[in-house]
């Protein structure tokens, strides 16, 4: 009987633990099955393809000739037809002075008009052009010979580029190139010499690039200018938001699919870069390799993920 009784007690005492073990387990299962994070990305291909190296330098618009308006005769300005900044076009009229000889007879003949004499020399624009300088007014006494104004001439119009002096081996290979207006608009240019000296504030050369047509632009314009440092074939690009990087800016990753669930971290190595793409020189891809674009900030370096647009 005691035999018995025992033999019922170990039986239960097994029973119960087989219970406990398997609610053990499925609440281990549960917990681990809840505490799983996935994360909505999207993914691309890697892209193989021809890039170029730029690098961007400042080109500032001048006026190479420029016409100085002298007046041709004592005397008063008394018509006035252009302000500073217009575009005038070549012969057009400018200033008329009234002569001092005229203002002296008009003034001794009183209200006769049957002796007024006139008197007035027109000047006009000797090139097309904008009036960068204007130093009269309409009333103002001026003597023969003074400047009165300044015709930048506007075919004369230029871009001097600003070039470091470590970086002057590349003009040779950029004779021709491209300007970037601040609104982005491109204007076609050679670069067609060097001017004697540097320029002493930022100790660089300077080179004048001349536009392939007649541009209506103001001087002092700021532009810029891509010089192409090298090129080369069949380069990894990535897009720059599939690039990733520590605080420091040290060191680069991208989160590269294993699988349609998983991407794991992969250190990379950059190369050249521009405002849209990051070339990637190190590790080598595959053509058929995809990383994260989107959703791939933060991730461990093993992640669960779920493609929702490819």
């Amino acid at each position: 009987m005691f035999k018995r009784n025992r033999i019922h007690f170990i039986i239960n005492m097994l029973i119960m633990m087989i219970i406990l073990a398997s609610s053990c387990h499925q609440t281990t299962g549960t917990s681990e099955k809840t505490s799983v994070v996935i994360t909505p990305v999207t993914v691309i291909p890697v892209v193989f393809k021809s890039v170029t190296s730029t690098v961007d330098l400042p080109a500032v618009t001048t006026f190479m000739n420029k016409s100085i308006i002298r007046a041709t005769t004592t005397g008063t300005i008394e018509k006035l037809s252009v302000t500073q900044g217009d575009y005038v076009s070549d012969n057009q009229h400018l200033f008329t002075i009234r002569t001092r000889e005229a203002m002296a007879l008009n003034n001794s003949v009183g209200n006769d008009s049957s002796l007024t004499f006139r008197g007035q020399i027109n000047i006009n624009s000797p090139k097309e052009g904008v009036i960068s300088s204007l130093l009269y007014q309409k009333g103002d006494f001026v003597q023969e010979g003074d400047e009165l104004a300044v015709v930048s001439e506007q075919n004369s119009l230029v871009f001097i580029l600003d070039v470091p002096f470590e970086l002057d081996r590349l003009v040779e290979k950029n004779k021709r190139c491209t300007v970037i207006l601040p609104d982005n608009q491109k204007i076609n240019g050679t670069i067609t010499g060097k001017l004697s000296e540097m320029n002493m504030e930022t100790q660089t050369l300077r080179y004048v690039i001349r536009p392939s047509q007649v541009l209506r632009l103001p001087g002092n314009l700021i532009a810029s200018v891509s010089l192409v440092r090298s090129t080369k074939d069949n380069a990894l690009v990535l897009p720059k938001k599939a690039v990733l990087g520590d605080e420091t800016q040290t060191e680069f990753w991208v989160m590269k699919l294993l699988n349609d669930t998983l991407a794991v971290k992969i250190v990379v190595h950059k190369g050249f870069e521009n405002n849209e793409e990051v070339e990637i020189t190190d590790p080598v891809f595959l053509p058929s390799d995809r990383v994260l674009l989107t959703g791939n900030y933060g991730l461990s370096d093993t992640a669960r993920i779920a493609i929702i647009k490819e």
